[in-house]
């Protein structure tokens, strides 16, 4: 793979060939990815992959018009049909008026901050091997795990540049590791299956195989001989494993795309009370070794921590440069940028404050309620906020966690959620996006 110097050259050298051939403005990301993964199954090796990419996107603008195209051949003649290429489809292209470059004056200068994101990620199939079969050997040792669906570890290093014509070039390297399992437990239609997984930027802060294909296991134990449940109003606890999605229902509500094209439930709410009192909600782009950390976004612009709910009220959108023209604001060090395509937005380590009431306490006190471990389908609204999704989970009893449930839909709305919303004190960094475990009363469940 190339070296992150050898990137940022790749990426200034096409935004130099672009500007000589007639563009006004262009931009260039470049990505190079090394990955190696192996899976097992029933104590034998499955399949082993490694895989090795090198891609260009370029972005070009003449005066209003813009057109992006992308490459995995970087030869010196394929480059040159590239631009001329990307030229050609901009001339052609409608106008937009809101389309450009980051502002020139809020260009990330100087050293940007180390995040200790990249541990080389040097993995050797037989090692990777040997973690798949520890993490499968631990699930299926539980009582009760009957089969497996296999186990599988994995090792990545991406590489990522960033280059503009206005002045900013910048690039770095992070690496991840994985390891997952998933079991079966039970016999016949009554079989319930369940997994574990844990990622990391670097090796070493990887959980045991042993705890991961353990946890899996007794996972899935658990879920045997679920009931069904009577229809009705009750308090609904997310587990940790589901309750970062009520997050991601936010985002997409608080996006500057959704916001300037009013197909938000939020997009009258800025500066309101969305959530209870008791939420704060944070997103940290330099959290080190973070597993969406990074130095700068998808524009070049400098991304600092930032509160986007602060004690229940909403405080900004976020924003890339093109939405917040359209706004009449200014971007929010958010902007996303994949190969293809201009810019959209996106978090870093975006985390929920957790609150001041354990776990058991958010469930001793419920009478009759529902535990949830896995949500089902996309049934959420973001014009209107409506939520309805399938679940699985446990029965609540009288403050006890009782019978595993199923084939279940709970609803209500987002608006409606998020005021009653009350977090627990058991917040873990594990993803991109965390929470701790949320209580919310009164929703609706559908069940017998």
């Amino acid at each position: 793979m190339l070296t992150v110097e050898q990137a940022r050259e790749r990426a200034r050298d096409v935004v130099d060939r672009a500007r000589r051939a007639g563009a006004d403005a262009a931009d260039a990301v470049f990505a190079a990815d090394s990955s190696l993964s192996v899976s097992v199954r029933m104590a034998a090796l499955e399949d082993v992959e490694r895989s090795e990419s090198e891609e260009l996107g370029l972005r070009v603008f003449v005066g209003r018009r813009s057109a992006s195209v992308s490459t995995s051949d970087l030869s010196t003649q394929a480059l040159d049909v590239l631009v001329d290429r990307a030229l050609a489809m901009a001339r052609e292209a409608p106008e937009d008026k809101w389309a450009g470059l980051a502002p020139e004056e809020r260009l990330l200068h100087g050293t940007p901050p180390l995040l200790d994101l990249d541990d080389g990620a040097h993995a050797e199939p037989a090692a990777l091997k040997a973690q798949a079969l520890a993490a499968e050997d631990a699930a299926r040792a539980v009582e009760g795990v009957t089969n497996s669906e296999g186990a599988s570890a994995g090792a990545s290093r991406s590489i990522m540049a960033l280059a503009t014509s206005h002045g900013f070039t910048g690039a770095y390297a992070q690496t991840s590791h994985g390891l997952s399992a998933s079991v079966l437990a039970g016999s016949g239609s009554g079989m319930q299956r369940d997994y574990a997984h844990h990622s990391a930027r670097h090796a070493a802060m990887l959980e045991a195989p042993e705890t991961i294909g353990r946890r899996a296991g007794e996972r899935a134990v658990a879920r045997l001989n679920p009931a069904k449940i009577a229809s009705g109003t009750l308090p609904v606890v997310f587990d940790r494993r589901v309750s970062s999605g009520l997050l991601g229902h936010f985002l997409g509500a608080i996006s500057g795309a959704a916001i300037t094209r009013k197909t938000s439930f939020l997009r009258d709410a800025l500066g309101t009370r969305v959530f209870a009192r008791a939420v704060t909600i944070c997103d940290d782009p330099h959290r080190p070794r973070g597993l969406r950390s990074r130095p700068f976004d998808g524009e070049g612009l400098p991304v600092l921590p930032i509160k986007l709910i602060d004690q229940g009220m909403l405080e900004t959108w976020l924003l890339d440069s093109a939405s917040a023209r359209q706004l009449g604001l200014e971007p929010t060090g958010h902007a996303s940028r994949g190969i293809a395509g201009a810019p959209g937005v996106a978090p870093s380590n975006l985390y929920m404050h957790p609150g001041s009431i354990p776990p058991e306490t958010l469930v001793g006190e419920i009478t009759r309620g529902l535990l949830v471990t896995e949500l089902i389908g996309q049934g959420v609204n973001g014009v209107t906020g409506d939520y309805s999704r399938g679940a699985a989970g446990f029965l609540i009893e009288n403050g006890e966690i009782t019978t595993p449930v199923s084939e279940v839909t709970i609803a209500s709305n987002l608006k409606d959620m998020f005021l009653a919303l009350t977090p627990a004190n058991d917040l873990e960094f594990r993803f991109g996006i965390n929470a701790p475990t949320l209580r919310i009363d009164g929703m609706t469940i559908a069940g017998d």
